[in-house]
């Protein structure tokens, strides 16, 4: 898919995230990149950083544009989505929450649309995301827009009613593993550990066993058991872990955060 004008209807850090991907990816080049937003200090900062376009209309934007993120929050699609209505383009949503029919609604039927859960780690070009299709994609669009989130880590192709378990676990999921580690970080310190040494071990070990599970082709199951010698440490807080009900309990999470992205969504 040939792209000669790709813009993002807002400038906060998950477009900035992309714009840098792309570009450094090779994917889109600067000069094909407009960002707009209300905030004249933040397309200053895009436009220098970056060297992309940069203005605050969005109507006149989105003209001969090939691909439109939008990169807005999900409360003010209603008030944004007719300024830009009529689109002849390829219309990729990150907001979470809103299903791709009803955004194809209000932007008419020349829009193609795909729906996207990304996640915060495509800051550091470490994210997941899934994507799902919607109302008149192609095979291009579908192929285009795998390439541009794979430029900020891994992207997935999925059916969009999987769109509130893919918010639960990759979308939401930073967050629990940053709650896991306030946990860690509190008692390493209450232990007398210095905070910062303590971070970069915690911080080192996640990212170890992330890249274990992505690059032995193990399942995390077999991996626990490999470093849990019966009687040692790990046993022993994994034993406390266990009697806590930890795996229940983040069960319900998972299906709470589901939950409510499909309250969110209507669906």
């Amino acid at each position: 898919m040939k792209v000669e004008k790709l813009v993002f209807i807002g400038a906060g850090n998950m477009a900035e995230a992309l714009v840098k991907g792309l570009i450094q990816g090779g994917v889109c080049p600067a000069g094909h990149i407009t960002v707009t937003d209300i905030n004249e200090d933040r397309l200053v900062y895009m436009r220098e950083t970056y060297g992309v376009e940069a203005v605050q209309d969005n109507a006149l934007a989105v003209q001969a544009a090939d691909v439109v993120v939008l990169a807005v929050k999900p409360q003010v699609f209603p008030e944004v989505l007719p300024g830009i209505a009529g689109l002849d383009a390829l219309v990729i949503s990150i907001a979470a929450g809103l299903l791709s029919v009803g955004i194809a609604e209000l932007l008419g039927p020349a829009a193609r649309v795909i729906r996207v859960m990304p996640n915060s780690p495509a800051l550091v070009q470490c994210g997941a995301a899934g994507i799902s299709p919607g109302p008149g994609a192609t095979e291009a669009d579908l192929a285009f827009a795998l390439e541009m989130f794979e430029a900020v880590g891994i992207a997935v192709q999925v059916d969009e009613s999987l769109q509130d378990v893919v918010t639960s676990l990759s979308g939401s999921g930073p967050a629990y593993f940053f709650y896991m580690m306030e946990a860690m970080l509190a008692e390493a310190e209450a232990s007398g550990m210095d905070r910062e040494l303590a971070r970069a071990l915690v911080a080192q070990t996640l990212i170890g066993a992330g890249r274990m599970v992505v690059e032995s082709g193990l399942e995390p199951d077999e991996l626990r058991r490999r470093v849990t010698s019966r009687g040692g440490t790990t046993a022993a807080a994994l034993a406390v872990l266990e009697e806590a009900g930890l795996g229940s309990t983040m069960q319900r999470a998972l299906r709470a955060a589901r939950d409510r992205s499909r309250e969110l969504s209507g669906s």
